[in-house]
């Protein structure tokens, strides 16, 4: 498959990554790995979708993120100190199934291959670009807005046809359900979306992404 993460790194130290990877798969509903496990190894995400949640001070379950086929999660146990600890959950929400990069085989790789750091480089810099956008979307951009841009991000990871309740996608916009539901109410009436048990069609992905504000 085609690993946008790595888009501009030698194909060379991409083969080489994916040689020492072990192949894994998962149910749905799966666990991975929960928050505080011993961070072991990197996920390379090959099939399905997986999704990247904590367990806020009041037990709740907040969703970060959802992950899709040429993402990465897991990337810090490369770089922590003796691994480190999982910093969030990850659940697979279908049947899916990722490329293992264990903290020692890595280790290894990396010293007969020095060059392979630049793809170390480029999967926390992808991590550092998000991190940021989130930062300041929840510092500058209203609710709404960004509600409207989750749902282009997952419009694009699920080709238009989201199975994700609307509690789901006001988590992922750290905004409330209410809020989520009146932006999504408003859609609905303006065709732009069709509301389902769970679900959200995306019927005009052009018109949601003018309103997002977000670049084709």
């Amino acid at each position: 498959m085609e690993w946008e993460l790595f888009a501009g790194v030698p194909g060379e130290d991409v083969r080489r990554l994916l040689t020492i990877a072990r192949r894994r798969t998962f149910d749905r509903g799966e666990v991975v790995f929960h928050r505080d496990d011993p961070a072991d190894c990197l996920h390379l995400i090959a099939g399905g979708r997986f999704a990247v949640g904590i367990t806020t001070p009041v037990g709740a379950t907040a969703l970060l993120s959802v992950r899709g086929p040429g993402e990465a999660f897991g990337e810090l146990a490369l770089v922590a100190s003796g691994g480190g600890r999982r910093s969030a959950t990850v659940a697979a929400l279908e049947r899916a199934e990722t490329r293992s990069v264990y903290v020692d085989d890595f280790a290894r790789l990396r010293q007969e291959h020095p060059s392979i750091d630049g793809l170390l480089v480029r999967i926390l810099g992808e991590r550092v670009r998000r991190l940021s956008e989130q930062l300041t979307e929840a510092y500058y951009l209203p609710a709404e807005t960004r509600v409207l841009r989750r749902l282009v991000e997952l419009g694009d990871l699920y080709d238009a046809d989201i199975p994700l309740a609307q509690e789901q996608v006001a988590e992922l916009a750290g905004t409330s359900r209410a809020t989520a539901n009146r932006v999504l109410r408003e859609l609905e009436r303006r065709g732009v979306v069709e509301l389902g048990r769970c679900a959200v069609l995306i019927r005009e992905p052009e018109s949601l992404r003018r309103r997002s504000g977000v670049e084709s």
